[in-house]
């Protein structure tokens, strides 16, 4: 189905940070009258005066119609006339602008404020959701206890980016781009619109449980703060989806982009495609999927020559080992299975075993430049997972690296150093590869001041040792 641009009916979300208000003004009323004047300019003269478009009915005081001496002339009555509507008009609209201006701050205010409790709800959905299919066993109880002190402790810096994420100019929140309930993203627009800009498609984690846009706003903030757009796609979650629907909805989020970036400010021929965690699972999946039909010949939306690259930022790419891993971790086989719709479909959302199939070798020779990255100390998805993914790239003739961080773990590339304020190892990474080419605007990234810090180094230190990932 061809993407379009849908206006946001949900009254959960709000796609724009004001509202229209419109103002219906009454009929214009026209009196006619039969009379027998003497004169032709009497006659003119009423034929004016008896016709009055101008004043709403209610402020017009009504009048008997005064018949002058044929001194005055009808051209001067008119000016006369013409003056006073035009003085009526400048003090009417004097007086309405400050109330019309009060009307839409309140309405905008009130629309942010109803979007902020919408999402909060949601996020508290999502959460039981996960308990729910998770178990409240012991060691759920604990996770939930650890994850709960961990959101306390960088309470600060989520505050922070929730207020630029509701209330800032530069964000389009919930831009609509399929017909599904959670077909939405986000838009991180540069305050500099001097030129197209970079765009990265971002996918956000979650075990594909409780994946959600909003889980991208410090990362979208961190780039269009270095000229680049970042449009955080949502899609389904389990239960409401599996993960071909996840697939499905990241591939429809991607052609929205491809297709209508341009409207926005952002470079069509300069879009990269990143996700984090399950994120980065599903973003693999739909591109290497896209790679398979365009190299069937079959009819595509977007073409997978359009993203310059992917990065997969803690992802995992082979189902097949994943699953003990997740089982010991307490996302169990039955649940995890349920979610890839079953053992036998796991082959064929594992980017690492298909790529192997020499069937698909020409699939595989049209993927972009893959870039991988993860911190050494993950242990929600080791580092191992990405390593062998590269490594099975460049022996099918993928062009393919990695980048691990030692001693990172699985939330410190994503919340934690960006939180810590200051150069951010993995951000100048990714900056680097967008900008690669363009001297001046690496200049620039170069004499960028280091970002603010969010949190207290002690509180970040102690979420870290908390962490439930």
């Amino acid at each position: 189905m061809q993407p379009q641009i849908l206006p946001i009916s949900s009254s959960s979300s709000s796609s724009s940070s004001s509202s229209l208000v419109s103002v219906t003004m009454p009929a214009a009323t026209a009196t006619t009258a039969t009379m027998v004047l003497r004169g032709e300019e009497d006659q003119r003269r009423l034929s004016f005066l008896s016709s009055s478009s101008f004043e709403d009915e209610k402020n017009v005081e009504k009048r008997p119609f005064l018949f002058r001496n044929s001194s005055y002339t009808t051209n001067g009555t008119v000016n006369q006339l013409h003056q006073q509507q035009q003085r009526r008009r400048r003090v009417g609209s004097d007086t309405s602008l400050p109330s019309l201006s009060t009307t839409r701050r309140q309405h905008s205010f009130r629309d942010d404020v109803t979007h902020a409790a919408s999402e909060t709800f949601l996020l508290t959905r999502l959460t039981f959701i996960l308990l729910r299919y998770l178990g409240v066993g012991y060691r759920w109880i604990t996770r939930f206890l650890a994850l709960s002190c961990y959101a306390m402790l960088l309470m600060p810096g989520f505050i922070q980016v929730g207020y630029y994420y509701f209330f800032s100019s530069q964000v389009r929140r919930s831009i609509v781009y399929g017909d599904q309930p959670r077909n939405r993203l986000d838009l991180y627009l540069p305050k500099n619109t001097n030129r197209p800009k970079p765009v990265v498609a971002f996918v956000t984690g979650g075990a594909w449980i409780i994946g959600y846009k909003a889980w991208g706003s410090l990362l979208g903030k961190q780039l269009a703060e270095r000229d680049i757009i970042v449009a955080c796609i949502d899609y389904r979650n389990f239960p409401q989806g599996t993960i071909s629907d996840m697939v499905k909805d990241t591939s429809q989020g991607i052609s929205f982009i491809c297709n209508n970036i341009a409207e926005y400010g952002g470079d069509p021929d300069r879009i990269y495609l990143m996700g984090q965690s399950a994120g980065a699972h599903i973003a693999a999946c739909a591109l290497l999927e896209q790679a398979i039909k365009e190299a069937g010949g079959e009819r595509i939306s977007w073409s997978v020559s359009q993203i310059k690259a992917y990065f997969g930022l803690s992802g995992g790419y082979n189902l097949f080992d994943l699953i003990d891993h997740f089982h010991r971790r307490g996302l169990y086989r039955s649940i995890f299975l349920s979610i890839m719709e079953g053992e036998q479909y796991l082959r064929r959302v594992s980017p690492e075993v298909m790529v192997q199939d020499p069937n698909l070798k020409t699939a595989v020779s049209l993927l972009p430049r893959v870039i991988l990255f993860h911190g050494t100390a993950d242990y929600s998805i080791p580092s191992n997972f990405s390593k062998t993914f590269v490594e099975t790239l460049q022996i099918v003739g993928g062009q393919a690296e990695l980048i691990l961080y030692e001693g990172k773990t699985h939330t410190d590339l994503f919340l934690q150093d960006p939180m810590r304020g200051g150069k951010d190892e993995l951000l100048e990474n990714i900056i680097a590869v967008i900008h690669a080419g363009d001297a001046d605007t690496l200049a620039k990234d170069a004499a960028a001041p280091p970002s603010r810090r969010l949190v207290p180094e002690c509180m970040l230190q102690l979420a870290r040792r908390i962490s439930p990932f």
